[in-house]
């Protein structure tokens, strides 16, 4: 299974918002960055990933999980965009801000740490783990 984090704006779509979304989850539409759509087509079907609130708050907030492969966006006139489909399975038991992260010597090579404007990108197993650290584990939705 392979690690992600999908970046978006609280006040756009949050992750209370997914939560409500129930099982079904939601697509992950409106990607138009080159690198984030390939990324969402290396996924599979049960890649976990954080969700990040960005702009406001600026913080890991929960995991979601991979629902359906990458598809055409149906928010695209573009057939060369795609998507995938995330549901909410857990909130993390401490929210982790991108200060935090960029304070953590382990998590120096991230991603996240060093192009933060990225909106679906990959996340090390190592990087998982020591999120899931110093976030204190996740707790049930």
């Amino acid at each position: 299974m392979a690690h992600w984090l999908f970046k978006s704006e609280p006040d756009v779509f949050s992750f209370d918002d997914l939560i409500a979304k129930g099982e079904t989850g939601e697509e992950w539409d409106g990607v138009r960055n080159y690198q984030a759509r390939n990324n969402m087509r290396a996924m599979q079907i049960g890649d976990r990933g954080f969700f990040y609130h960005s702009n406001i708050g600026k913080e890991v907030v929960g995991i979601c999980e991979v629902v359906a492969l990458a598809h055409p966006d149906s928010k695209a006139a573009d057939p060369r965009w795609e998507c995938v489909d995330i549901r909410a399975v857990a909130r993390v038991t401490r929210p982790i801000s991108l200060d935090e992260a960029k304070a953590e010597p382990r998590l120096k090579d991230m991603v996240l740490v060093n192009n933060s404007r990225l909106s679906v990108q990959p996340v090390s197993d190592a990087e998982w783990q020591v999120i899931l650290e110093l976030a204190g584990g996740t707790r049930p939705l």
